[in-house]
């Protein structure tokens, strides 16, 4: 894998799928290897696809300083990835807990991000609540499933602050439009692909000002893409809308039957909205 220096010095790593204008992609977890998003349902052959390893993921080096492992930290890593594929813009592609770091960059570097493609985000950045009567309300969209019943439940428990790893791993299936094979093996690869100290220190104190960011997002006027999925437990669509709202040109899309990972539900709508969306490409080499 190719390899670049941090700004403090740590050897960060990541992984290049496809050819043509690149669009760098920050995976989620949070702190989760890149392997897991694949080549994206093959939105590769649209795209070329550079997919960061965050400090302490995957093939990157571990820090120092584990205190920079912090989402508002790693922003310096994601601009050293620009300066280093020397790009003057770059269109960013955030999945999940990566689309805080996204957000954080756009505030920060907004004049350097073309398009931004946020795929079922986490809202910690910008302060947007997830009340349990709505992740109810999406879990009771999968109530035919042979699983719901147990699954439901352990929901149940975890809203009511009950949360053992037992209970996360019972609410899976509802991370998934499809609880099959690929699904199941996909799930558990994650686990082995996280690392729970960095994910720990991610979101800590001082990492998210939502307000501050909400006002630079409000200024950020390049095209957006939200991708929603409409199954989705870990950002359910009403949350979704309100995010996309934040944005003065955002385009909010909801993929039907998709879970938390879309491009393994229905890749090929997956890889039509997006790369529809990044076809039309701002972001240049200098």
């Amino acid at each position: 894998m190719p390899t670049f220096s941090a700004h403090d010095g740590t050897t960060l790593a990541y992984r290049v799928h496809g050819h043509g204008a690149p669009a760098i992609c920050l995976p989620g977890g949070p702190m989760q290897a890149s392997q897991y998003l694949g080549a994206l349902g093959g939105l590769s052959a649209h795209r070329q696809l550079v997919m960061l390893d965050l400090r302490g993921t995957g093939e990157s080096a571990i820090p120092q300083d584990a205190a920079s492992y912090r989402c508002d930290r790693l922003v310096d890593d994601v601009d050293a990835l620009r300066e280093h594929l020397g790009l003057d813009t770059m269109d960013l592609i955030g999945h999940s807990a990566g689309a805080n770091l996204a957000a954080l960059y756009v505030g920060r570097h907004s004049e350097r991000v073309g398009r931004l493609a946020l795929i079922t985000p986490s809202t910690r950045a910008v302060g947007i609540a997830i009340t349990g009567d709505v992740r109810r309300e999406t879990a009771r969209l999968r109530q035919d499933q042979p699983w719901f019943g147990p699954a439901f439940e352990a929901l149940e428990a975890i809203i009511a602050g009950q949360a053992t790893d037992d209970r996360w791993q019972a609410v899976a299936p509802f991370f998934y439009g499809r609880w099959d094979e690929e699904s199941r093996a996909h799930q558990a690869a994650g686990e082995k692909q996280t690392n729970a100290e960095a994910a720990a220190v991610f979101g800590g104190e001082a990492a998210f000002d939502p307000e501050a960011t909400r006002v630079a997002l409000a200024r950020y006027a390049a095209p957006v893409l939200l991708l929603a999925g409409e199954v989705d437990l870990g950002a359910p669509v009403p949350a979704m809308a309100e995010f996309a709202g934040l944005f003065p040109n955002a385009e909010f899309v909801v993929q039907p039957g998709a879970g938390h990972f879309p491009w393994l539900d229905d890749p090929y709508r997956f890889v039509a909205t997006t790369a529809a969306f990044l076809g039309r490409t701002t972001a240049g080499l200098r």
